[in-house]
């Protein structure tokens, strides 16, 4: 059983509550389990009925939570470089170079990559302080580009490493040529080599011991993104685990939702070929709000192991 499993789709198809329930199956198992969310629209503490922060605090036997805040990793990680700088770049840009800082821990791309700075640390701690990691993902699309990260950062940090080397080296020419002092410590490149490593350790880590759930209801819409889904995750390299159908309408359901169920069988056909290699679970449409522990387990026997 792999140890890191994360649940996405489309928003409003039931993901962080699949992913709550799934994770309280696992701590009722004996195993210690940490379920965060990544979803900058937290709903994770809504579904246990408990507050949640950034750090994991205990709210079941075995089973910790916490909701991650991109932006709040954000400003930490920039905050952290912009003393780096002092150190590594030369007085008179320095507060150009701030300033520049300052601007870049509110953009995108620097959110997600110290949200997976964060979920980085947390694979890092599987097999110590977890047994299971379970990842409630944003939607489909913010997840897919979080997971791909790992492989799209490697080569433009490798690229500044070396923009730096060179300038180092050309440095090193003009201090021998002028009798200057010795080669100073440079955390700037030092931080570029650790993250470069670092991401690479977590693209081995994810390909070998992670699967990917997707999540959807029986409908045509979400059908089309998980489809999308599933090709972009396997294309770069991620295993899917089986392929949570959630809401599934009884057969049995009498009025108008059974004016739905030829639709569904459509939309359940098509899934079946397409993941046949790695299944699916149909979960029904149930009738409980699915909050807090009691109605959780109900939903996690449903699921089983997954």
């Amino acid at each position: 059983m792999l140890l890191i499993r994360f649940f996405g789709g489309k928003g409003g198809v039931g993901k962080t509550t699949l992913a709550a329930a799934y994770a309280l199956g696992r701590a009722g198992a004996g195993e210690r389990t940490l379920v965060v969310s990544t979803d900058p629209a937290h709903s994770l503490g809504d579904v246990l009925a408990t507050p949640l922060s950034g750090q994991p605090r205990e709210v079941a036997p075995l089973l910790w939570a916490a909701e991650i805040s991109g932006e709040e990793q954000a400003r930490r990680r920039v905050a952290e470089i912009t003393e780096d700088a002092r150190h590594a770049v030369p007085r008179e840009v320095l507060p150009a170079v701030e300033r520049h800082l300052a601007r870049a821990a509110d953009s995108p791309g620097t959110v997600e990559s110290a949200l997976l700075d964060r979920l980085t640390g947390l694979v890092e701690e599987v097999g110590a302080r977890w047994d299971r990691l379970v990842v409630d993902s944003a939607p489909t699309g913010h997840m897919v580009r979080l997971l791909s990260l790992p492989a799209l950062l490697t080569p433009w940090i490798e690229g500044l490493a070396r923009q730096r080397e060179r300038a180092r080296g050309a440095d090193r020419l003009l201090a021998g040529m002028l009798g200057g002092e010795r080669e100073r410590p440079d955390p700037l490149l030092d931080r570029l080599h650790a993250r470069r490593d670092r991401l690479e350790w977590l693209r081995a880590r994810l390909r070998d011991d992670a699967l990917v759930h997707l999540v959807l209801v029986p409908e045509q819409l979400p059908l089309a993104e998980t489809l999308r889904a599933a090709e972009a995750l396997e294309g770069g390299g991620l295993r899917l685990g089986r392929t949570v159908v959630n809401r599934v309408v009884p057969d049995d359901e009498t009025g108008v939702l059974a004016r739905r169920r030829e639709h569904q069988e459509r939309v359940l056909a098509e899934l079946a070929g397409r993941f046949s290699g790695t299944g699916l679970v149909r979960v029904p449409l149930l009738p409980d709000a699915l909050t807090g522990a009691g109605e959780l387990g109900e939903l996690a026997r449903r699921l089983g192991e997954l």
